[in-house]
């Protein structure tokens, strides 16, 4: 099996190797494991979109895996990066299925192309003809799917592919159903020649490990991931950073990525200049509370954290994180100007107002005063030790900001 050849590749490297003298034994081992997984999971491949256009890309997979979903980022994807695309509502089946595809196509103003009464096999015709004569470069088919494997659906697909063949076919499985995939994983491997997988649903409670065993079975490589219900929650595959998330050992490549798309240059600039120099206030934390809301839920961002941190955030309730969340902004919104700027001006009167006006209680603002007085001691710290981040790990630091 995959999991008996994966262990046998392992014990093979760790049995008798030379200990680093950077790492401890168990290290070693997890340095092991973790080489293995990344071997295992495959090198990341580009979408095929070279050749004559349109390019037709087909997605499969069983009902409810997040073929549609994925369709409409997958257009998102590929208009950023400059090209035509066309949806093809190809599930004649589910009206609710044509009916989400179109919402998503006016979100993005992206044609779908649906007909009624029409088979698959034709429709996709019909819309690479449509695609050609309009000047598309890309069709993305969201084909059928069955609540399982079934002989119509894999014909339905053999004779799409016999009419119209794709530049890519690619497999869209839910990560959270684990070792199901397997099964899934071959019966569409069986019935069309697949060119590679999407692992959607991956913000869930799945860390992916059902992406061995696909990745094995169907020999093709990983190209996305799904990471979340907005359009723009496609990840392109990095090996590294889903072998971390599979270890538990947080995501701060993806961390990483979040954080530049969100914050521009500038406006990180100015705000390392002032915390280093002490001279953060209210208002600029009230602008790091809001860059980071670009960069998805903060209890997504917490998951992300490698060690200590991402146990603690593990042991945090998202929806408390977000209910402390979205109250600091409410108190730092009802401030005056001048409040944000100098919070020692906040005697009583001011707290109680500030409570009123942010539907919170004087406690809770108290409660963040203390909280902002520490997190400014603590940039002060930083600095004098030349920045080192040491007393923010663990439980106890996330405690200070989101307890």
């Amino acid at each position: 099996s995959v999991v008996k050849e994966f262990v046998s590749r392992v014990r093979e490297r760790a049995v008798g190797v030379e200990v680093s003298k950077a790492l401890n034994p168990g290290q070693q081992v997890v340095k092991i494991v973790n080489e293995e997984l990344i071997a295992t999971l495959g090198e990341p491949a580009p979408l095929n979109l070279s050749g004559p256009r349109p390019r037709l890309i087909l997605l499969v997979g069983l009902q409810g895996s997040g073929k549609t979903t994925v369709a409409g980022k997958l257009a998102q994807l590929l208009r950023s990066r400059g090209e035509r695309v066309m949806l093809v509502a190809g599930d004649p089946y589910r009206p609710a299925a044509i009916q989400q595809l179109q919402t998503l196509g006016q979100r993005l103003d992206v044609p779908v192309h649906t007909e009624n009464g029409v088979k698959p096999p034709e429709l996709t015709v019909r819309a690479m003809a449509k695609a050609q004569n309009g000047g598309f470069g890309v069709v993305i088919v969201d084909t059928a799917g069955r609540s399982q494997l079934d002989d119509e659906l894999m014909n339905e697909l053999r004779a799409i592919v016999a009419k119209v063949p794709p530049a890519e076919t690619l497999l869209v499985v839910d990560a959270m159903i684990g070792q199901e995939a397997l099964h899934v994983a071959e019966g569409f491997r069986d019935a069309v020649p697949l060119t590679g997988l999407v692992l959607s649903k991956m913000d869930g409670d799945a860390r992916g490990g059902a992406a061995i065993s696909i990745r094995s079975v169907t020999g093709v490589p990983i190209k996305f991931l799904g990471t979340g219900e907005k359009l723009d929650a496609l990840e392109v595959y990095n090996p590294e950073r889903l072998a971390s998330r599979i270890l538990g050992m947080g995501d701060v490549l993806g961390l990483i990525e979040k954080a530049e798309a969100a914050f521009d240059e500038k406006a990180a600039r100015d705000q390392a200049r002032k915390l280093s120099s002490g001279e953060f206030t209210l208002e600029d934390l009230a602008e790091m509370m809001r860059s980071s809301k670009k960069m998805g839920p903060m209890s997504q961002m917490l998951e992300m954290l490698p060690g200590n941190m991402g146990q603690a955030a593990r042991n945090l309730s998202p929806q408390d994180v977000e209910r402390q969340f979205k109250t600091t902004e409410a108190i730092i919104s009802s401030m005056t100007i001048a409040e944000r700027r100098d919070p020692e001006i906040l005697n009583a009167r001011r707290r109680r107002r500030i409570a009123g006006g942010s539907g919170t209680q004087v406690q809770e603002v108290n409660r963040l005063m203390k909280q902002f007085r520490e997190m400014q001691r603590l940039f002060k710290t930083l600095q004098k030790t030349g920045g080192r981040f040491g007393r923010l790990s663990g439980d106890r630091g996330l405690s200070r900001l989101f307890g």
